[in-house]
């Protein structure tokens, strides 16, 4: 290894541990955790689940435009009453 290398390794490792030793990173965990925990709290979703409900959602829709339009084929082709029925509450 080159002597300009290994001091410069040296000072990279002596800087990473500065770092992670320092009040900074300290406080930069503390707000993690804090913003973890805030976000716990909410009633969020991942994106993973919010897409999968996304495509139930999408098969939804597509099965009931199905639906629709057989009702009103099958409507069509029913006979026509008399007279009307009124639905009972």
């Amino acid at each position: 290894m080159l002597p300009n290398q290994k001091l410069l390794d040296e000072i990279g490792g002596k800087i990473s541990q500065a770092i992670s030793n320092s009040p900074a990173r300290d406080i930069e965990k503390n707000i993690r955790a804090m913003m973890q925990s805030a976000l716990q709290k909410l009633d969020l979703v991942t994106r993973e689940e919010f897409d999968v409900q996304q495509e139930v959602l999408l098969r939804t829709r597509e099965k009931l435009t199905e639906l629709e339009t057989r009702l009103a084929q099958l409507e069509a082709l029913a006979p026509a009453p008399d007279h009307p029925q009124q639905l009972e509450p």
